[in-house]
């Protein structure tokens, strides 16, 4: 992939721009093996598959972007190293839809006249402008201001914005604090609808709603094929029993759910155990649930009569932990897919669970021109 911001040393977020992408995927691959290898010694053989990847440009189905410059002149991209505005509207990495839909959005910026927020002057109120494309091409748009004084203003221009751009889903986002975080608790839903429908062509069709402070994974078509791979795999064992900790949306539990499988799933975020309620609903799981909780938590505080046959985990960066780690070793549970984004910590985790082998294993490239990977694996009781 060639990429002009890149070139001319204006954005450096992609650390492998330029790299042929099958040498990528490679490298991901052979870095993935050896940092697992020391876990895994001693154990059985671990059948690699090939790994899952997607375009590698146009794949991302959302945009953080950071707003900058003036009301008249704004910037959608990152900060650079002085502190001003770098526009990357034009990025590469955004689906072909979302793409189309940045400039239309800045112009929108213009008209309904949302100051950016400087950082050194701590003045203006839009600071970040985040955009969500489902596969159907509706958008998710969420205005994060530092109050509500822009919103009768977004208000009055939101008609013009509906009728250039397939917004399903508007927000404004109520972000405050003067510090580096990308969103605030507050949310004002400015549609009648409130949930974008991910359609993914999962099984017999996978519908998974997403509320605005809802996460889903960034690369569509890589994330279908993991949960893709996760049914291939849970129908080898045909659990009756599965629990899906740090379940999100419910992608993994929805993908697995069925009328002969009860389906637990435990997320700490509100909105996402709201938005996989919905989903389940809407497809008539009546044996599938969700829980807002800590997963750890949860989990220690089940009786040992109700453990589930199957444990899916897909953690943080950190990992499930000490905690989580200790409570598997001694569940009883058969099966475990652990799906990671940090192969550190994967590893980690994976040495704490001595009782179990990890029969298959899967890399699935998320994020192309990067060295970021996803790692889907299957463990089995010995």
């Amino acid at each position: 992939m060639q990429c002009d911001y890149f070139d001319a040393g204006a954005c450096a977020s992609c650390t492998w721009m330029g790299r042929a992408y099958a040498d990528q995927v490679a490298d991901k691959q052979r870095h993935v093996e050896q940092v697992l290898a020391p876990a895994l010694e001693g154990r059985a053989p671990v059948a690699w598959l090939p790994p899952a990847t997607g375009p590698e440009e146009g794949f991302r189905n959302k945009a953080k972007m950071v707003v900058a410059g003036t009301v008249d002149a704004p910037t959608l991209g990152i900060l650079g190293a002085d502190g001003r505005g770098v526009d990357l509207r034009h990025c590469g990495l955004h689906e072909p839809g979302l793409h189309d839909a940045l400039p239309v959005l800045a112009e929108h910026v213009v008209r309904a006249r949302l100051a950016p927020y400087d950082v050194g002057s701590r003045r203006g109120e839009l600071k970040h402008l985040l955009v969500t494309r489902s596969p159907d091409g509706e958008l998710m748009v969420r205005w994060v201001l530092r109050s509500t004084e822009p919103e009768a203003r977004l208000r009055k221009h939101l008609g013009w914005l509906l009728e250039r751009l397939p917004v399903a889903v508007a927000s404004i986002n109520v972000q405050p604090e003067h510090k580096a975080v990308l969103e605030g608790e507050r949310e004002i839903v400015l549609t009648e609808q409130s949930t974008l429908t991910m359609r993914l062509d999962v099984g017999e069709g996978l519908r998974l709603h997403l509320r605005p402070q809802s996460f889903f994974q960034t690369n569509t078509t890589v994330a279908t094929a993991l949960y893709e791979q996760a049914r291939a795999w849970v129908s080898e064992t045909e659990p009756a029993s599965v629990w899906d900790l740090y379940s999100g949306v419910g992608g993994f539990a929805l993908a697995l759910a069925g009328p002969h499988r009860s389906v637990t799933g435990v997320e700490i975020a509100p909105e996402a155990v709201a938005s996989a309620q919905l989903s389940a609903a809407e497809a008539g799981l009546d044996r599938a649930r969700f829980v807002a909780a800590d997963a750890t938590a949860w989990a220690l505080e089940q009786p040992p009569a109700t453990h589930p046959d199957l444990v899916v985990v897909n953690p943080p960066r950190r990992g499930i932990g000490p905690a989580l780690t200790g409570w598997l070793e001694s569940s009883g549970v058969r099966d475990v897919l652990y799906s990671s984004c940090n192969a550190t910590s994967l590893a980690r985790d994976l040495a704490a669970l001595p009782s179990y082998d990890v029969e298959a294993a899967r890399l699935l490239d998320m994020f192309p021109q990067t060295t970021h990977h996803e790692v889907l694996v299957r463990l089995r009781r010995r």
